[in-house]
């Protein structure tokens, strides 16, 4: 199986001197102050404008201690309480989950906890906003969870729709100290004092910051447009359109974690949320964000990582070939292929016995196959119908004096009779299955009749099993329908086992009971059910890790979901029963072009209740940047939704050749102590990008959905001629935030 994410290995607090398990590690505001405001905001430090703050974070830090040190002691508590069987050791199993991700929420962070606060035009009592609610002892609200409705105006509000409030103020936290804040006003009466006005708002100082390998924490600076996006509701599909560094990976993300807290038809014992992305780079990129909004519940993948072939796969040469693959009618030939395997015999036999022969007729078998259940993978039904086979043969035997299991137990061990069902209900490898098509053209022809016989023949390979990102949606639906082959294997194992176990569980009984002396008789209660269920430790006996990736899901969010093609759909749709989900996309970042409309696209593919909404602003990259990019993508897509960039440096797109490429980067690495630059080639040449923890080297589609401080564009013309080459240039162009630079090799 490729890899799974559920949040990242090791938590990122930003504070080197601060360990998340250290409880009260960054409470250090009981001894030193909250503020930390440089000499040119002095003005800022007057206490009659951070006061009330102070006062507010210290009742915060003291609850923070409390919280911590007391659920400390629930959790120890709570894991030596005995998790018995049943809904008992799940609730428990349930508690010590929500407890320890509570507490690494709170150790995490501390005091930045704390977005910033909002007064209303009606109440003048600050609310301060959280990552997550906080109550102190007294049930006196001090944090407001940032997902619940109270806390909605302060991402919500502008000065068009301000939404009830008179001032909002916003935090930058840094090291656990908040080295700068803005106030913005909506009313007269929310004026209190001009010195935390500035020309520009919080969210914009921040664009120009400089990037690091991890997706920054942006929760403070949600703007209105995205807030009321991740706020939508759940129900059908929400398709969420917008251009390069319009915030759409971060409305994805900030809306995984508001579905889950706000919808309890999302909640992780109904299904929870599967969030898919791009790449690994992107998921690496992205791993701090949904713990750091203190939810750490949503399972995080790729498209390859859905089945195990997944890991390593290349890409098809042959445009037709991938072509064909792309349709989900392809995908009706894996139904067909299995059915081949699902036939029950025409022709009776004999069935031996010590006692008498069986006739076994075609009838018989015909009713043994239809006992497998609807909606049943084909290896476990082979339970089924084997079991029901035998019934069918026992019930004919027709000597009553022999025992039943007698006659069951010869029937098992029978050769002929196992490799006659063997023969018609095969136990089948899903890979297997599809290598054959792909090998085979007999097989492929009988499974997809409307192939033409050129189709057919392209679809063929010499390697039956080279697998390509093409086949993945084959595989899957051939796993999903197949069952794991080795399942029906380990069910038998876990069965003899679970026999072996229970008789000598028996034995012991009779032993104990036949020495038993006393005038109850006390050993006889162990005949009963309950008590021989519990001398039974099936924790002990052979099993298997769930697929956390098989569904299914009560929500799926898909970003960059304007690549998928209608096969790949087929994957996330059969994991989401529901059709509940956030799709996020650019249709002018589609490499192999997107002509349709987002839901012509959706109904054709099965999802038939859909919203739009857009997003037009671009947040990331600077307006020079953009001048350069925008007729790029509009040479091959003149109706591409091309947002309007809302900031720019004066820094102009430079041109150059790629012998002054080591120079470009040594100037920059000189001259800035922090941030991140990209390289994007079609060929990476690992010797020659001498990649480092700084300077990362990808190629345009491992770009997608990251940002860097400087990219450097190596031969963009070898990108391509159509609209995958335009794409992809458009798409790596607009990764930078701050710098562009353009080297050709000649």
């Amino acid at each position: 199986m490729g890899p799974c994410r559920k949040g990242p290995p090791t938590a990122h607090t930003g504070r080197p001197n601060a360990s998340p398990s250290e409880p009260g590690a960054a409470l250090s505001a009981t001894t030193h102050p909250v503020f930390s405001l440089p000499d040119h905001l002095t003005a800022k430090a007057d206490p009659a404008l951070i006061a009330d703050d102070e006062r507010q974070f210290a009742a915060i830090a003291q609850t923070l201690e409390q919280s911590i040190a007391e659920l400390s002691v629930k959790l120890d508590e709570t894991r030596l309480r005995p998790g018995g069987g049943g809904e008992a050791a799940l609730e428990r199993d349930l508690e010590i989950h929500r407890i320890t991700a509570r507490l690494r929420t709170l150790r995490r962070f501390g005091l930045d906890l704390c977005l910033g606060r909002i007064v209303s035009a009606a109440h003048p009592e600050p609310v301060y906003i959280g990552r997550v609610g906080l109550t102190d002892a007294d049930g006196r609200r001090l944090l407001v969870d940032w997902r619940s409705p109270a806390a909605e105006p302060f991402f919500g509000a502008t000065h068009a729709t301000p939404m009830g409030l008179a001032s909002r103020r916003r935090y930058r936290w840094t090291n656990g100290r908040i080295g700068d804040y803005w106030d913005e006003v909506f009313t007269p009466e929310g004026l209190v004092g001009r010195a935390a006005l500035d020309d520009q708002s919080a969210f914009i100082a921040s664009l120009g910051s400089d990037r690091s390998s991890r997706m920054r924490d942006v929760l403070g600076t949600i703007q209105a447009d995205q807030d009321a996006i991740i706020r939508a509701g759940s129900r059908g599909a929400l398709v969420v359109d917008g251009g390069p560094g319009t915030g759409k990976t971060v409305v994805a993300l900030h809306r995984s974690a508001y579905l889950l807290y706000s919808d309890p038809r999302l909640a992780h014992h109904h299904g929870g949320v599967l969030f898919v992305g791009p790449s690994l780079p992107y998921l690496d990129y992205v791993a701090d964000v949904l713990p750091g909004l203190g939810e750490d519940g949503v399972e995080t993948c790729t498209l390859r990582s859905l089945v195990p072939e997944g890991a390593g796969v290349g890409i098809d040469d042959d445009s037709r070939v991938a072509a064909l693959k792309a349709s989900a009618t392809l995908l009706r030939a894996v139904e067909a292929a299995i059915g081949h395997y699902e036939r029950p015999p025409t022709r009776a036999m004999i069935v031996e016995t010590p006692w008498a022969d069986i006739h076994l007729a075609p009838e018989d078998w015909a009713e043994a196959f239809a006992a497998s259940e609807a909606g049943t993978s084909h290896n476990d039904a082979r339970d089924q119908v084997w079991e029901e086979l035998l019934g069918i043969l026992t019930d004919s035997h027709g000597d009553d004096e022999i025992a039943p299991h007698l006659v069951r137990r010869a029937l098992e061990q029978n050769s002929g009779l196992r490799g006659a069902f063997n023969a018609a209900w095969p136990l089948l490898d899903p890979a297997g299955v599809i290598g054959d098509l792909w090998s085979v053209p007999a097989y492929l022809h009988a499974c997809a009749p409307w192939l033409t016989s050129a189709e057919v023949g392209a679809l063929q390979r010499p390697e039956a099993r080279a697998w390509t990102a093409s086949d993945l949606p084959f595989l899957d639906a051939a796993r999903r329908r197949i069952g794991d082959p080795e399942a029906s294997r380990r069910r038998h194992r876990r069965d003899v086992a679970l026999a072996s176990e229970r008789e000598y569980r028996d034995r012991v009984i009779d032993d104990l009971i036949a020495a038993d002396d006393s005038e109850l008789k006390l050993m006889m209660m162990l005949r009963e059910q309950d008590a021989q269920n519990s001398l039974v430790d099936e924790s002990s006996l052979p099993s298997t890790d769930p697929d956390l990736l098989a569904g299914p899901f009560a929500h799926i969010v898909v970003d960059e979901a304007q690549e998928l093609t209608d096969a790949e759909w087929q994957m996330l749709l059969a994991r989401c029963p529901s059709r509940s989900f956030t799709i996020v996309g650019d249709r002018a970042q589609a490499r192999h072009g997107f002509t349709e409309s987002w839901r012509q696209r959706l109904e054709r593919v099965g999802i038939g209740q859909v919203t739009m909404a857009s997003l037009s602003i671009n947040y990331r990259t600077p307006e020079e940047v953009m001048a350069e990019a925008e007729p790029v993508i509009r040479a091959a897509l003149p109706d591409a939704n091309v947002p309007t960039s809302v900031r720019s440096t004066g820094i102009p797109v430079e041109h150059g050749a790629l012998s002054d490429l080591d120079a470009i980067l040594d100037a920059w690495l000189a001259e800035r102590g922090d941030g991140i630059a990209c390289i994007i080639t079609r060929d990476i040449d690992e010797a020659a990008v001498r990649p480092t923890p700084r300077i990362r080297s990808l190629t345009p589609e491992l770009a997608k959905g990251l940002e860097f401080d400087l990219v450097v564009l190596v031969d963009p013309h070898t990108f391509g001629t159509g609209i995958d080459g335009a794409v992809d240039r458009y798409v790596a162009m607009t990764r930078a935030t701050q710098r562009l630079v353009i080297l050709t090799s000649g």
